[in-house]
């Protein structure tokens, strides 16, 4: 089944309906924020479900998802873990209403526990280059704005959100404390400018890379994964640190942990560096979605691109 163009037709531009949007969500922020940060996340999961319930698409997308990479698990595990994920992506949406309020330099002990990630750190700090990966998991968004806090300069690839009043007011949060956000379009040039001069360059890497992209497993099937990482950290030779944000017990908490820390003398024992290091990587982010699916974003779809040897087969493209 040949599989449909990855082009996406350009949307017109709504600049007054974008902005009203815009005028909208910042009132309800200011609504939110008049709470206590825990009774405002309770608020948040309320609204998951709600989501989960009207967005039929979405729910079927996430349980078939769920499905595929748990074949063991039955319909009510599916079910509930699915309705969790709606709730955790809602919670990460009112997260960044109090981020830069609660994550400062003299309170973020409050709010996070660094666990092992303390050793990547004091490397970062040094001013090696390096590239920092996570996926679409627990709190993203206070994983780079604990970093920026905490001192280390780096560099966060970001696509852009399609509303440009919104997306000024999310990048004006994420670079508070010093995160530079680049456009994912047309990122490759500044990325080799800042990994030559030591930068850390941070990407959310658990994206479909489309017909171009490396097929690797991840949870069982082999899904269109960036080559650009790992040709980035064998042209600079670099370590890669595969971390995480994990919420602790639905509240304004976070474990923020190492899943791997890959070092070039690894990679550079390898017959095909470029695909060990993309396996690699794919199988750290598996490891610590494993450790509490919940926190996953389930209705992306992470396995839409199928490799040339299933569509030879007949094989229809995934979720």
């Amino acid at each position: 089944m040949r599989q449909k163009s990855g082009k996406k037709k350009k949307k017109r531009p709504h600049p007054v309906r974008d902005y009203l949007f815009y005028l909208l969500v910042r009132l309800i922020a200011i609504f939110v924020q008049m709470a206590e940060v825990n009774t405002a996340l309770s608020w948040a999961r309320g609204l998951g479900r709600g989501l989960y319930t009207v967005y039929g698409r979405g729910r079927a997308r996430a349980r078939e998802n769920l499905r595929r990479s748990y074949p063991e698990k039955d319909e009510a595990w599916i079910e509930h873990t699915a309705r969790r994920s709606f709730e955790h992506i809602v919670m990460l949406v009112f997260d960044v209403l109090y981020t830069t309020r609660l994550i400062q330099l003299s309170t973020w002990r409050r709010y996070i526990d660094l666990g092992d990630f303390s050793a990547p750190m004091q490397e970062m700090l040094g001013g090696r280059g390096i590239i920092m990966l996570t996926g679409h998991y627990g709190n993203f968004e206070v994983l780079g704005y604990a970093m920026a806090t905490f001192g280390l300069q780096s560099y966060s690839i970001a696509r852009p959100i399609d509303n440009p009043y919104i997306n000024e007011y999310l990048v004006g949060v994420r670079q508070r404390q010093g995160q530079i956000i680049i456009d994912k379009k047309g990122a490759t040039d500044s990325m080799l400018g800042l990994l030559s001069r030591g930068a850390t360059v941070s990407f959310i890497a658990d994206q479909n890379a489309g017909r171009k992209g490396i097929f690797v497993d991840f949870f069982g099937r082999k899904a269109s994964t960036y080559k650009s990482i790992g040709l980035l950290a064998m042209a600079y030779d670099l370590p890669i640190v595969v971390g995480f944000c994990r919420r602790i017990n639905d509240r304004y908490c976070f474990q923020i942990g190492l899943s791997r820390f890959i070092r070039p003398e690894e990679w550079k024992k390898q017959e095909d560096p470029l695909t060990w290091i993309t396996a690699e990587y794919t199988a750290a982010i598996e490891k610590f979605v494993r450790q509490d699916p919940q926190q996953y974003w389930w209705v992306h779809r992470r396995w839409k691109t199928r490799p040339p040897e299933e569509l030879k087969g007949g094989s229809s493209s995934s979720s």
